[in-house]
């Protein structure tokens, strides 16, 4: 694998540190500006809400860009957005600032996995995505206790502050190890045949599947800190560490479904969201038993965000490798994200409990396995004929 798509890796921990870390700093922001726990989730959304909406629109206009220079010109705007958060005096500006770099964030996904392909053969794509999407993972594992004990010790300015550093190194090595493939892009990129690819039915089935998968994922890890403080009983010094393993959980669940996807993209994808589903329903009925509940996280960790590269590799089947494909696919994982953490906090708010977002999971979880029967049947079909 190149070493330059390590450096794709970086860029997407860089951000999604960013994205993610919300979830884990909730009291402090609640506090800070005011408002309810629910309502701190819906910083989640709003970020998810600039990558489904805002980066397919910048990524369309950037068509025509260099990868590399789109690259880094959406790094900038993410910087900006970032900084804007971390000085945010109330909870308006903060919402407006994680619209900014949920927008640039898209594109910069996008953009990223597509620059991955061109610099890999066809064989090695899955695993080539594992690595940019491991970023994301390593995020999760890293990232967020990181954030968190920054948080702890020198308030939550200091770890978006953090972040800033973190995606200003990412654009350096960017700038200056990425290579350009300007005569190739300025060749082959075509606004149409881009457009073209969304006539596609199977490529829309296998977006609505990503949104059931991310939703159910993100319906209980955005509310992981308050069910594991005030639900298990956990103090708040060690949340951090079961957030770290959780990490942990994402980046081992991460390489094994990218070599796997490879070979068994479909079992992969069935059999994994079978067991997250599992997890979460056993989360649900057993989240204030301290051991079932490290156990849950786990295996949610495992086999949630983990199924990404699968994901990518079932886009990639029916499709292409352009980055409006690639955004947009990242959109809908957005989109799920946003349905996920956003109807769970309606849920809480509406008097359900806090483990309610958990059971938001599980309907998603159930939904996903449906959605994927008509091509589950469709092979069977196939293999009998």
């Amino acid at each position: 694998m190149p070493f330059v798509v390590f450096i794709l890796g970086f860029l997407i921990f860089s951000q999604t540190t960013s994205e993610f870390m919300v979830a884990g700093i909730m009291p402090s922001l609640s506090e800070e500006f005011g408002v309810s726990i629910a309502a701190i989730g819906y910083l989640i959304s709003a970020y998810a809400v600039g990558m489904i909406v805002g980066g397919p629109i910048l990524t369309i206009a950037l068509l025509k860009v260099p990868l590399k220079k789109g690259l880094i010109a959406l790094t900038l705007v993410f910087l900006i957005g970032q900084t804007i958060a971390a000085t945010a005096p109330n909870y308006e500006v903060m919402m407006a600032a994680r619209v900014v770099q949920g927008i640039a964030s898209s594109a910069t996904f996008g953009t990223a996995m597509s620059l991955a392909y061109q610099l890999v053969p066809d064989h090695l794509r899955a695993r080539a995505a594992s690595v940019v999407l491991g970023g994301l993972m390593i995020a999760t594992a890293a990232g967020v206790p990181f954030a968190m004990v920054f948080n702890l010790y020198l308030g939550w300015r200091a770890s978006f502050w953090a972040v800033v550093v973190l995606v200003f190194i990412a654009a350096i090595l960017v700038q200056f190890l990425i290579p350009a493939f300007e005569s190739q892009e300025k060749e082959s990129i075509s606004v149409k045949k881009e457009l073209g690819s969304f006539k596609n039915y199977r490529l829309w089935a296998a977006y609505t599947t990503n949104v059931f998968i991310i939703g159910a994922t993100f319906a209980a890890f955005s509310y992981f800190t308050p069910i594991l403080t005030e639900v298990t009983g956990f103090s708040a010094g060690i949340v951090p560490i079961i957030l770290g393993i959780y990490g942990v959980a994402t980046v081992i669940g991460n390489i094994t479904v990218g070599r796997l996807a490879d070979l068994y993209m479909m079992p992969t994808m069935t059999v994994g969201l079978f067991i997250l589903t599992a997890a979460l329903i056993l989360f649900g009925f057993l989240a204030e038993v301290p051991a079932i509940a490290v156990v849950a996280v786990i295996i949610i960790g495992l086999t949630g965000v983990s199924l990404n590269p699968a994901m990518a590799k079932r886009v990639l089947s029916v499709s292409n490798t352009g980055t409006l494909v690639a955004t947009v696919n990242n959109s809908m994982i957005n989109l799920g994200l946003m349905i996920g953490s956003s109807v769970g906090g309606l849920t809480i708010d509406a008097g359900f409990g806090l483990t309610s977002p958990l059971w938001v999971g599980v309907i998603m979880g159930v939904l996903g396995l449906i959605s994927l029967l008509p091509v589950i049947r469709g092979k069977f079909s196939a293999t009998a004929g």
